[in-house]
């Protein structure tokens, strides 16, 4: 009698530990006091609330535990359970999200939160790097895509001989530019700021934030909004840390959508602060006429049947993409 009852009270005790444990989520952006660094701390408050002490959420903005690349490593590894880098920097460990490169997705910031809140789409997302051992928890547009470059783009024409430095080397990142006469490279994001001060190239891509984070302002002064183009990120997760999660698993998916809500408004007033920093610093922006603006699509996206054709996943994702970007056009 007396031994089943400690064997019921080490059972008991044991039920009691496990229903106690403790999860630890490590959240890594490279960015800080911006709309993904409000996300964090937004899903942050909501999750240690909601769990009752199980789940302790950690924020490291400004690339606290590492450059992005090792962030990205850290997350497949198990090591960080969250980065949230652009999608360009994910292509290496998952080809698939280079379809967000493509040109002429999404008309707008808002439209493309619209595309990416849509079920269909956010299924078909969930399966991204899943291979890998990895999921994009979100993703989001984090402004408009800028060229900055010496010398200023008004026209497709000013595009012509100009060495511009593109996300990677895939054909999606490599052949639009070429329609336009340019001729694009490939280059780590640390040797461009070097590359470009020396005028090893022209040109490079990439998000206001990057710009102005970076102090570009004090290299080249002209950044030119490209149709058709936005700066896409992701909050790359874990998976074998959610499945460890057991009952606490929807709850904090739940949240991370609840929390998404700020990327429909936060992200407009971001860039558009982002912007003014911009601008403050003697950075200039330039806006494509309506009608260069229509070559500038028309000319890209005339890049993109071959090299769908060459890869059927790829094509579907962008179709998909497309269908979703469609419906939820106003």
């Amino acid at each position: 009698m007396v031994m089943r009852l400690m064997l019921a009270v080490a059972l008991a005790l044991v039920a009691l530990a496990a229903h106690a444990q403790q999860f630890t989520m490590k959240l890594s952006t490279p960015t800080i006091n911006d709309v993904t660094h409000e996300w964090m701390n937004t899903f942050k408050a909501n999750v240690e609330k909601r769990s009752g002490g199980r789940m302790k959420v950690e924020v490291y903005p400004a690339s606290q535990l590492g450059q992005i690349p090792r962030t990205v490593e850290g997350v497949a590894l198990g090591t960080i359970e969250m980065t949230t880098p652009a999608v360009g920097f994910l292509v290496g460990l998952e080809p698939r999200f280079q379809v967000f490169d493509a040109p002429g997705l999404f008309g707008s910031v808002e439209h493309a939160q619209k595309v990416f809140a849509d079920p269909e789409v956010r299924k078909r997302l969930s399966e991204f790097g899943a291979s890998k051992g990895v999921e994009p928890l979100f993703t989001f547009a984090n402004g408009p895509l800028m060229l900055l470059s010496h010398k200023p783009v008004r026209s497709i024409d000013d595009l012509k001989g100009q060495k511009i430095r593109v996300p990677g080397g895939a054909p999606l990142h490599m052949d639009p530019f070429r329609r336009l006469g340019a001729s694009p490279l490939s280059m780590p994001l640390g040797e461009v700021m070097s590359s470009l001060s020396n005028r090893t190239i022209d040109g490079f891509t990439a998000g206001f934030i990057v710009l102005v984070a970076f102090k570009y302002f004090d290299v080249a002064k002209t950044a030119t909004q490209l149709p058709g183009s936005f700066l896409i990120a992701s909050g790359l997760v874990n998976r074998d840390f959610f499945k460890s999660l057991g009952a606490l698993e929807p709850m904090v998916r739940e949240e991370a959508r609840n929390a998404e809500q700020l990327f429909m408004t936060g992200t407009v007033a971001d860039v558009n602060r982002i912007r003014g920093a911009w601008e403050k610093n003697g950075g200039q922006t330039i806006v494509l006429p309506p009608a260069e603006a229509r070559r500038f699509l028309d000319e890209t996206t005339a890049a993109l049947p071959p090299i769908f054709s060459a890869n059927p996943q790829l094509k579907d994702d962008y179709e998909a993409l497309v269908a979703a970007a469609k419906r939820h056009r106003n």
